[in-house]
């Protein structure tokens, strides 16, 4: 996902840095209650790995330009499964800033639109995540519906700041409604997908019982992966 360089331009980009801030401070907040409750070496083995992954999603994985940004498979709520909110948002920011750095330049500008995009809406998944599954509820163990909730949370959060930012930058034209109707409509697809690709990384995650039983004792990745909260 990536806002359309020239989208939202001049004076008004400056909404941008102050979202960016603060979905950055929320990730910061997170991230100190990451550390007190399993350690600083997991937050950064997790954020490393998040990361990498995120580069690769990026860059792998096929991504469209449609409408007024591009379809991309993010795999979010993945992420969130795996290795819980603050890795995943670090992962997030830093996989977008490395892309922009090393392959895609001409989309720095847009930096703080994207990485809000990206942020804000995990944000929402981990909200509706502690509060659609049960405690004794092991995320190996999530039903397709669970992992569709968590994964449409996440995308309709990506489509409806994808939808400010294009109004915000060129107002309601019909072309910016149009190039955001192309948008929401093509990302039904990864709506679809999400919930496929998090229940088959579940479903190997738990069918590696032995390796998920050394997996417990390590810090890097979710607890709720293989246990009740």
């Amino acid at each position: 996902m990536h806002i359309e360089p020239g989208l939202v331009d001049g004076a008004k980009i400056v909404l941008s840095y102050a979202t960016a801030a603060g979905a950055g401070a929320y990730a910061l907040g997170a991230a100190w209650k990451h550390v007190r409750e399993r350690g600083i070496a997991s937050l950064l083995l997790g954020a490393a790995v998040t990361t990498a992954l995120v580069f690769g999603f990026f860059e792998v994985f096929p991504h469209y330009p449609v409408g007024v940004s591009e379809v991309h498979l993010i795999l979010g709520s993945t992420l969130f499964l795996l290795f819980g909110a603050a890795p995943a948002a670090f992962g997030l920011a830093l996989g977008l800033l490395i892309q922009g750095l090393l392959v895609a330049p001409f989309d720095l500008p847009q930096y703080g639109m994207n990485v809000t995009t990206l942020l804000v809406p995990l944000f929402a998944l981990q909200y509706v995540a502690g509060r659609t599954i049960a405690p004794e509820t092991r995320y190996v163990d999530l039903k397709y519906r669970q992992a569709l909730t968590l994964s449409a949370t996440y995308q309709a959060g990506i489509v409806s700041w994808v939808t400010f930012w294009a109004v915000y930058g060129q107002g309601f034209s019909l072309e910016s409604l149009t190039g955001v109707a192309t948008f929401g409509a093509a990302y039904m697809l990864v709506v679809v997908l999400e919930p496929v690709a998090d229940l088959a990384v579940l479903a190997a995650a738990k069918a590696g019982r032995s390796a998920g039983r050394r997996f417990r004792e390590t810090a890097w990745l979710e607890p709720r992966l293989f246990n009740p909260a």
